[in-house]
């Protein structure tokens, strides 16, 4: 979840639980310190050789969308493991900043066990729809941005007046507060620029994080309605990320 964008939000309260964001939080980061992209573990080798095994690492793993669509039963898996996988270290340290700086607050509103399948299912969408727009690619997807990008519409949903601090490049990185309702959306709208841009097939997965922010935003609607929405400005956890 990369882009020029970045934003910090404020201390959250003492005291919240949210074992499933913390826990996914720690199986990303277990999973991409013993795996090839981290560059950590030596029975990967180094060089070309490492080079090799990551390659065939985020093909087994990740979304290849054409053998997805293509019927391939094990490919089906794979919008589910992509979640786990990440490509870098920025990859990786972005997408579970931004995880934890919003999800602590989704999950306690929604509970543990329909957020954890929250967060899968609307990952999953989000990266199949990515694959059906994108049919004929043969490169493969990886990163958690389809389901963080879930947690954020909800995010926006349920606490309209959580008040985010943006800091944006072109006002020298200038800390302002502004409420969830205004910094989220405008989130949004890079991401759809940028995806109207991107006419060489995958890289960074705009349009995932586009259809995970919309499905995100649409469960909270459903599920919640209007008058379980968090109308008072709330404080959300803190951290620093670029989505």
């Amino acid at each position: 979840m990369t882009g020029k964008w970045s934003a910090a939000v404020g201390r959250t309260s003492r005291g919240r639980s949210a074992p499933v964001t913390y826990g996914l939080i720690g199986l990303c980061c277990l999973i991409f310190v013993i795996g090839p992209a981290a560059g950590l573990n030596p029975a990967y080798g180094t060089g070309d050789e490492l080079l090799a095994a990551q390659q065939a690492y985020f093909h087994r793993w990740g979304v290849v969308p054409a053998e997805l669509l293509d019927g391939v039963p094990r490919a089906w898996l794979t919008p589910a493991t992509a979640l786990f996988i990440h490509g870098s270290w920025l990859h990786l340290l972005g997408n579970m900043l931004f995880f934890c700086v919003f999800g602590v607050m989704a999950e306690e509103r929604m509970g543990h066990v329909e957020f954890a399948l929250f967060y899968l299912g609307c990952g999953y969408l989000a990266l199949l729809g990515y694959a059906i727009a994108n049919a004929e690619s043969t490169q493969s997807l990886v990163g958690a941005s389809g389901a963080v990008s879930a947690v954020l519409g909800a995010f926006l949903y349920l606490f309209p007046g959580a008040r985010v601090t943006s800091l944006l490049p072109f006002l020298f990185f200038l800390p302002l507060r502004f409420p969830a309702w205004v910094v989220l959306p405008f989130w949004a709208v890079l991401q759809w620029l940028a995806a109207g841009r991107d006419d060489q097939g995958p890289g960074v997965a705009y349009l995932a994080h586009l259809l995970g922010f919309f499905a995100g935003f649409l469960h909270a609607w459903v599920r919640f309605g209007r008058g379980t929405r968090v109308k008072t400005p709330v404080t959300a956890p803190e951290g620093e990320n670029q989505p």
